[in-house]
């Protein structure tokens, strides 16, 4: 049965997956901390981080774990209608129906996971999760910027242009690619696409990265990266294509 889900049904439903399963949770989705799964998750949906908090502790009283929760307080009504309905999904069940709410286009990837044997759990899981949660940090925050001030936004991640957003302003534009880091630093690899892209676009090409998703997420951004600070080394990987072909 198909459900269709608001994203304060979504951030409750997390909530509830992360108390009911607690550090189980954690460990197959690759984070460190609650405070990173607050964060990841609460981006992804472009809700608060304390609110998944907020739904976990509500839902902790009713499961085994270390954590008080609010057990001073009764459950909210339409609280106790998702305790009522999902408490009692099993962890893979359960797991899959978290993993659709934060990973795009999930049911096809899915599909191509069965398909190739793809490993699409874990750490991989989570940084899809980061990809998304930095791409909404970056949709809620982006007039920060002072580049970006007045600036219209479009959202050209599903165009593989090599940029996620493209600003407009009369004649003026910027083409934007977000990067998310779980910590405060790490390595983030650009394709070969977007590689191109920054060396044709010089100043037009922002690389905005947010990072820190484990403790408070903060962003930093470069203005033609390839002429930045940054330092970009060639990585090349060979793989072989198979191919099948019949005559018609």
């Amino acid at each position: 049965m198909r459900h269709s889900f608001s994203i304060r049904d979504k951030s409750i439903l997390i909530g509830l997956y992360l108390s009911k399963f607690d550090d189980q949770a954690l460990i197959y989705l690759g984070f460190k901390t609650f405070n990173e799964a607050f964060n990841v998750f609460g981006f992804a949906l472009g809700t608060k981080p304390t609110s998944i908090k907020n739904y976990r502790d509500e839902f902790d009283p009713f499961f085994p774990n270390l954590r008080k929760g609010w057990h001073k307080r009764e459950i909210r009504g339409y609280c106790k209608h998702f305790l009522d309905g999902f408490s009692d999904l099993d962890f893979e069940t359960f797991t899959e129906l978290i993993k659709s709410f934060v990973i795009k286009n999930y049911e096809v990837e899915s599909i191509i996971e069965k398909i190739e044997k793809k490993d699409y759990s874990e750490t991989v899981a989570k940084r899809l999760a980061t990809g998304i949660a930095a791409e909404e940090y970056f949709k809620i925050n982006y007039q920060q910027v002072r580049n970006f001030i007045g600036f219209e936004l479009k959202d050209t991640t599903n165009l593989a242009c090599g940029f996620d957003f493209k600003l407009s302003l009369e004649i003026k534009y910027y083409c934007v690619e977000v990067k998310g880091l779980d910590t405060n630093s790490g390595s983030i690899s650009m394709t070969e696409k977007e590689f191109l892209l920054a060396q044709y676009l010089k100043e037009k090409y922002c690389l905005f990265i947010v990072k820190n998703f484990n403790d408070k997420p903060v962003c930093q951004y470069h203005f033609d990266p390839l002429n930045s600070r940054l330092m970009f080394k060639k990585n090349e990987r060979q793989t072989t294509q198979i191919n099948y072909s019949t005559s018609i």
